[in-house]
């Protein structure tokens, strides 16, 4: 099941994609598509729904991000074995976590800005999960059952801000419009592996990335065990969980980095494609 979120920002409604790619109307069903309206219980209701019967949407409207009231917005580093050769960093022994700010948060083809001054602002196609029940000192062989479902995430980066300026990584992953998230998502019954998923990211129609969620160094149920572990997940809460190579930051000899107008298009199989238009702070 694909469940998207329609409309102007902070007005999104829910609705659901059809075998048909028809977009449908959840509004008489439930309020949104958030934490609250992620359980199992919930989306068992929704399953049993007859598309065909729900008002189509009509036009053309924005896409939102696929969840909205976003808890927690984790983020894992260095999660390809692949990516961690082509930045020339050790294999880590635990995942690497930091956090983007909720205020990153776009639709799939919303435009990306890049802050004032920035010079070095990159791209990460990255699958994204999300978290449908409440999780604390989950183990691995059961983490993939407190997922609600995944989704593509643009783990847009200043690569100065992340490395120059003392501090965190969040610094540099956090600026405004630095993470799309969508345009659906699809709940975890649709997706039987998360670690075989083909992946790609391109820029102005040259293909940058080209991975497979099976090169991680840590799965997605050992990333949801691990942060279980250190704190409870709650529903609605968004994981990224790392990119491939091919960040224009790793390119050699030198990195090559976004500039205005340049056109973000990723994909990853069976969860859809994004397309963002770069842009620029005043």
């Amino acid at each position: 099941m694909k469940l998207v979120r329609f409309g102007d920002k902070g007005a999104e409604k829910p609705a659901l994609l059809d075998d048909a790619g028809v977009l449908r109307d959840l509004s008489a069903h439930l309020p949104d598509i958030t934490g609250a309206t992620l359980s199992d219980a919930v989306l068992e209701k929704i399953r049993a729904l007859d598309p065909a019967a729900l008002p189509v949407v009509a036009g053309d409207p924005r896409i939102g991000a696929c969840v909205g009231n976003i808890g927690k917005f984790l983020c894992i580093g260095l999660n390809y074995s692949d990516h961690a050769a082509e930045a020339g960093i050790d294999i880590p022994t635990h995942p690497i976590l930091f956090f983007k700010a909720n205020s990153a948060v776009v639709g799939a083809y919303d435009d990306v800005v890049m802050p004032r001054g920035s010079v070095a602002t990159d791209w990460e196609v990255e699958l994204g999960v999300v978290i449908g029940r409440e999780a604390k000192y989950v183990s691995e062989a059961d983490a993939l059952d407190y997922v609600a479902g995944y989704c593509v995430v643009n783990d847009v980066s200043e690569r100065d801000y992340q490395t120059k300026l003392a501090g965190q990584w969040t610094k540099g992953k956090s600026c405004d419009t630095f993470g799309p998230i969508g345009p659906y998502l699809v709940t975890r019954d649709d997706v039987p592996d998360p670690q075989a998923l083909a992946m790609h990211c391109d820029v102005n129609g040259k293909r940058m990335q080209t991975g497979n969620t099976g090169t991680m160094i840590f799965s997605v149920a050992q990333i949801i065990a691990h942060l279980s572990s250190l704190m409870t997940l709650h529903p609605g809460d968004v994981i990224t969980t790392g990119t491939p190579p091919g960040v224009g930051m790793g390119m050699k000899p030198v990195p090559v980095y976004l500039k205005v107008g340049d056109v973000m298009d990723l994909a990853i199989e069976g969860l859809g494609a994004q397309r963002q238009v770069v842009g620029q702070d005043a």
